[in-house]
């Protein structure tokens, strides 16, 4: 495969998860969130160019975190105002020759190495993938304040995901725009460029890691992972 580079993005606070740190450097099967995203990709692309974009406060605590375990290799680089200037100095970042580029959110611990290898695979060929699920629930769409509302097709809704893969060419191009509160992921960045973006298929475990009840589900599924590998080993 083409040369590629990862931004992770691990700027957050943490506030609506509470705790005395943020939530991309609090444990998760005892070890801490950032570096089981890390080593995701390190496993699924391996050679790989990772950066991880930090708020320049939490620096030198993640290098210090980060000795106590065995983490994947990687740089850091200071993140900006908003995540679309986190990602931008992540882009600065990655070696000229990179060919395809994924964004990720840090506290997305949980997607497979299947999914990593998959998109990354389809930007290659189509030049973006984003992953996405169908909306489950039901939804209403209010008139603000108001308490009027109407029902939404969920049908033709998508839950959108990371990694976010695309050619590094088109991502570097689009991220030379100015900033816009409409930026929500590198999706939205991209397509207002101009570029296309193409969905596939993501993963209901891939969940981000926002509130403790985000992290007792996340505890669960490792265990469920963790029972099922067992089970697959060759029994004597």
């Amino acid at each position: 495969m083409a040369p590629i580079g990862v931004i992770i993005v691990a700027g957050g606070a943490g506030k609506r998860c509470g705790g005395r740190i943020p939530k991309q450097f609090a444990l998760l099967g005892g070890v801490p969130v950032l570096a089981r995203t890390i080593g995701n990709f390190a496993e699924a692309l391996p050679g790989a160019r990772i950066v991880v974009v930090l708020p320049a406060e939490h620096v030198d605590f993640w290098h210090n975190l980060c000795a106590r375990f065995d983490v994947a290799a990687h740089c850091v680089v200071e993140g900006g105002a908003e995540r679309f200037h986190s990602v931008r100095n992540g882009l600065a970042a990655l070696p000229a020759d990179i060919e395809i580029a994924a964004v990720q959110d840090a506290v997305r611990p949980l997607g497979s190495v299947k999914l990593i290898r998959r998109t990354a695979a389809l930007a290659a060929e189509f030049g973006s993938a984003v992953p996405v699920v169908e909306a489950i629930d039901s939804y209403r769409e209010t008139d603000g304040d108001s308490e009027v509302s109407r029902i939404v097709d969920r049908s033709r809704l998508r839950i959108v995901q990371t990694p976010q893969f695309f050619r590094a060419d088109l991502l570097r191009d689009a991220y030379r725009a100015d900033f816009r509160p409409g930026f929500t992921d590198d999706a939205s960045v991209v397509e207002a460029a101009g570029h296309a973006v193409r969905l596939c298929d993501g993963e209901r475990q891939n969940i981000k890691l926002t509130t403790p009840e985000d992290f007792a589900v996340a505890e669960a599924l490792l265990t469920l992972r963790e029972e099922n590998a067992y089970n697959e080993l060759p029994q004597e």
